[in-house]
């Protein structure tokens, strides 16, 4: 538990005001002594040093009485060993290479979602049950690169105990919760802002809309800060919630309508980090054959966020006044901030590496002891975060035709998900006499979809995926997708069960049952998505997520705009239909990428093959 704290925010401040007296690392701890393998390479290093101090020496003796009679100077080896990049030598022997797989890799040499990792993950899973010195390798410009001391060192993320990798999921699952269900959790309030601030419909459900839009431009500000070795992704947690929560309260007491409006994008935005590095944390700590059971969690509660949120507030706001739904985001914001404050640390092995190497060279005084990441980040810039961050989703969106559909398909469904908030009004409480609170109950059915989506796809993954993986090896990209093939008709057939069963003359049970399939579908069909899209184009996956959340929130946005208009001039009938329609072009997206995906990535400068 102290391990946790100390990582933690909380236990970080107390480390800071203590001067680095409580809750100490091991590096700091009276009687600590450096590994073997680490004094061993200086040892050695030292004694390189000082040949090599020699022999540049002896060379420019000799040079210099050269000259004086007038041969040729030779090219002093000083100057070739100053103009060598940092290269790594290579420890010799059989024990040496298999423990070299444990070493942390520069961000451009890690090989992710490739059958590498995968080699590289199963024989880094028998390493771990025994403790072997892992030992540090050195550069030709004479860094030690600072990395695990053992192929079991706690430290290490991919080592924590389940115990403790569950608390830490379960805090970002419910920080994820939390900050969704914000979004929808306004929806219960609507007809009361109509009235206290003298807006129409559509104006009354831009604090809906522009919190949706925030926390979509979120990531592309939030991603690349937290990738960054030097800051990680704890800080970023801690401050953004901690501003999330005290602006949850001005919110609730603002009485304006403008002051409403900025308030609920500041809101979104502060809010979306979860969004951004959610599933990078979750990479950190699971491995690649198990990381998609971590993800199932993280998309769930993501997915049932926006769901729950009038449920939360349908009743309390019939009661207590259109306030009270803003209220709960607070009270919601505040326990769990709190718990991200104590007990969430810091998951990115760049930063930790990072840390500890300025530890060791606080206790040895050797400034030659360097993690990779202050490598890395002597050629970082910010024009290239920029690149990364903006220019790039969008250039791989416009040139790659199976991103750029990917891309359209999620925003189309995500945009159609949250048109739902418009259209259950027009239908439950019409047809059905449904009160506000009982249109709350509807959205349960959304958290049933949830539950059997998360079981069908996990059902795949264990019975399926895995033992065909464990058994042949990473099959090409596109036989993640088999899922999907299933799963894209859902959509369409349970909008148009929807559709057509929204009436007075039917029971309520048939269009919940049509919503329920549409849940369910994409669920499955977002998860084969968000799988199939780092295998293909590892190296650009955070930017393309980033790209992705973007534009499926701006159409979101949009479509929680536009959808009671629709619905109010075609009826909800035809208005769903044409919404059906729309997702017809998945089906046929999808058949498409799972028929010439291949030949498209090999036409593609971005994709791996």
């Amino acid at each position: 538990m102290e391990d946790l704290i100390r990582e933690a925010p909380l236990g970080q401040l107390i480390r800071f005001i203590s001067g680095n007296r409580l809750f100490k690392y091991p590096e700091e701890l009276p009687g600590f002594e450096l590994p073997a393998a680490y004094n061993a390479v200086l040892n050695s290093a030292d004694k390189e040093e000082g040949a090599t101090s020699r022999t540049i020496s002896k060379q420019r003796t000799k040079s210099s009485r050269r000259s004086s009679s007038g041969d040729t100077v030779p090219t002093p080896a000083a100057n070739d060993l100053e103009k060598k990049d940092t290269e790594i030598e290579r420890p010799q022997g059989h024990d040496a290479e298999a423990l070299s797989l444990s070493r942390t890799k520069s961000r451009l040499q890690t090989t992710p979602y490739t059958e590498e990792r995968l080699e590289i993950e199963a024989e880094l899973a028998l390493q771990r049950t025994q403790t072997k010195p892992i030992v540090p390798q050195k550069t030709s410009d004479g860094n030690i690169l600072v990395d695990w001391y053992t192929t079991d060192d706690k430290a290490n993320p991919q080592n924590w105990s389940n115990g403790k990798r569950f608390v830490i999921s379960f805090i970002i699952c419910l920080y994820t919760f939390v900050v969704y269900s914000g979004s929808a959790i306004y929806t219960s309030s609507e007809l009361e802002v109509m009235e206290k601030f003298h807006v129409g419909p559509i104006a009354a459900s831009l604090p809906l809309s522009l919190y949706v839009l925030a926390y979509g431009l979120g990531p592309l500000l939030w991603s690349p800060l937290s990738e960054i070795p030097i800051i990680g992704r704890s800080p970023i947690y801690a401050a953004t919630m901690a501003l999330f929560t005290i602006l949850s309260l001005p919110t609730a007491l603002v009485d304006n309508f403008a002051g409403l409006l900025v308030l609920r994008f500041l809101q979104g935005f502060l809010g979306s980090p979860c969004l951004a590095t959610g599933a990078a944390t979750m990479q950190d700590m699971y491995s690649l054959l198990y990381l998609p059971f971590a993800l199932v969690a993280w998309v769930s509660a993501a997915y049932c966020g926006p769901a729950l949120g009038p449920l939360l507030s349908g009743f309390a706001v019939t009661a207590k006044g259109w306030r009270w739904s803003l209220w709960e985001i607070l009270w919601a914001a505040g326990p769990v901030f709190l718990l991200m404050f104590m007990l969430l640390p810091e998951t990115s092995t760049p930063n930790i590496l990072l840390r500890r190497a300025r530890r060791l060279r606080k206790l040895t005084g050797d400034h030659r002891l360097r993690s990779q990441s202050e490598i890395d980040q002597k050629n970082l810039r910010p024009s290239a975060i920029f690149i990364d961050a903006i220019i790039k989703p969008l250039e791989i969106t416009i040139k790659d035709p199976a991103i750029a559909f990917v891309n359209l398909y999620t925003a189309l469904i995500y945009g159609i998900y949250y048109s739902f908030f418009e259209v259950f009004p027009l239908v439950y409480p019409v047809y059905y006499g449904f009160s506000l609170g009982m249109i709350g109950v509807v959205f349960t059915c959304i958290l049933v979809a949830c539950l059997i989506g998360v079981a069908i796809y996990c059902l795949y993954l264990q019975f399926m995926l895995i033992p065909d993986i464990l058994a042949h090896g990473l099959r090409a990209q596109e036989s993640r997708l088999v899922p999907a093939l299933f799963a894209c008709f859902g959509p369409t057939i349970g909008l148009f069960i929807f559709a057509w069963t929204a009436r007075a003359d039917i029971h309520w049970i048939a269009p919940t049952i049509g919503i329920t399939l549409y849940g369910a579908s994409v669920f499955i069909v977002m998860q084969c998505i968000f799988v199939y899209v780092p295998l293909s184009y590892p190296q650009y996956a955070a930017s393309l997520f980033a790209g992705n959340d973007f534009l499926r929130s701006a159409l979101a946005c949009g479509s929680i705009l536009f959808a009671h208009p629709l619905f109010q001039n075609l009826g909800v009938a035809r208005g769903v239909s044409l919404l059906a329609g729309l997702s017809v072009t998945g089906i046929i997206g999808m058949f498409i990428l799972y028929i010439y995906g291949a030949k498209l990535r090999s036409r593609s400068k971005f994709a791996m093959s």
